[in-house]
């Protein structure tokens, strides 16, 4: 069975998607390529953040599901998002952008030997930004070329996933014994997992606290994480793996853009095991990707319904032009 290949996406849960779509594009500068709905929910959103080709490992998602109470950031849950980015120097520059845009953040900080900065969006979701200087392991993305941020600066994609738990012998074995990542670090509370090629790309940061109550999921809070293999031969086999340890799993689930298998493997925590192909880049053109609705083809005869369901929300780029914002 081959090993999984690093982090696939994250996704979070939104109090708005027309702010999630701002803050995304005009502040962070990852580019929409896919406007689609949840397919369990359908009059929810289902937006797709990447780099600039949607390539696998950079793509960080939201779900805004109607009515849904904020979050509460505690133990047993997936706390926090990174972003690469790729050197320190670029940290410099986040940091008065941040600044700029009243952006809370916590500073420049070092973990694990990177440089990192702690910030949170409108709805108090975390992330950090994690430098590339020195990274190696799984190669990053490809800057949004178009965007508003200078490429030298820009986000090219997912860094280590974030896991706050109370049980920590449980999950590591379960990350060691089941999903094959192997321990490289400790800081305190914090473990750094890392899985195949490792790196930034490649890396689970848990850490163990018994003292906080359990989160509560909401807007403003992660909903799964999800790691990377190739194909659906990859997948079934990681099915069969489950199944014969006897985890509880979704079975092979089509999400159309990727293959998909989920498990709750810790409570509180949501992995899915996802495909890189066969991506994002097959039912609309490049130059316009994320500006219309996309449903994939089993719901294409729903549309009308659909399209009544969730409101219209503007995201053509296609017909503007960015100027590359330097902060100075």
């Amino acid at each position: 069975m081959e090993q999984l290949k690093g982090v696939h996406h994250v996704t979070a849960i939104t109090s708005s998607a027309e702010k999630i779509y701002e803050f995304y594009t005009y502040t962070l500068g990852l580019r929409l390529v896919k406007k689609t709905v949840n397919q369990d929910d359908i009059q929810t959103y289902h937006l797709y953040f990447t780099d600039d080709v949607g390539s696998p490992g950079t793509d960080m998602t939201f779900f805004d599901f109607p009515g849904i109470p904020k979050g509460i950031h505690g133990t047993d849950e997936i706390s926090k998002t990174s972003f690469r980015v790729p050197n320190d120097a670029a940290l410099e520059y986040w940091v008065k952008r941040f600044d700029r845009l009243q952006v809370k953040h916590k500073g420049i900080t070092e973990q694990f030997g990177k440089k990192t900065l702690n910030f949170v969006d409108f709805d108090d979701q975390p992330y950090q930004l994690i430098s590339d200087e020195n990274n190696e392991g799984v190669p990053a993305g490809t800057p949004w070329q178009k965007g508003p941020i200078p490429l030298e600066y820009a986000i090219t994609g997912l860094g280590p996933v974030f896991v706050r738990v109370s049980n920590f012998d449980y999950f590591k074995n379960i990350l060691e014994k089941v999903l094959f990542f192997e321990e490289k670090a400790k800081e305190g509370s914090f473990h750094l997992f890392e899985v195949a090629e490792g790196g930034n790309g490649a890396g689970v940061i848990v850490e163990y606290n018994n003292i906080l109550p359990r989160g509560r999921q909401g807007y403003g809070t992660v909903h799964h994480a999800a790691f990377r293999v190739e194909n659906r031969e990859v997948l079934d086999q990681w099915n069969e793996w489950f199944d014969s340890i006897g985890l509880p799993n979704s079975g092979f689930v089509e999400r159309y853009y990727f293959g998909s298998l989920y498990a709750n493997v810790a409570p509180g925590i949501l992995f899915e095991i996802a495909t890189d192909d066969p991506g994002f880049m097959g039912d609309e053109p490049y130059e316009t990707l994320g500006e219309k609705l996309s449903l994939p083809p089993f719901f294409e005869s729903r549309r009308d319904e659909i399209e009544k369901l969730v409101r219209p929300i503007d995201t053509v780029r296609s017909n503007k032009e960015f100027e590359k914002e330097y902060e100075d």
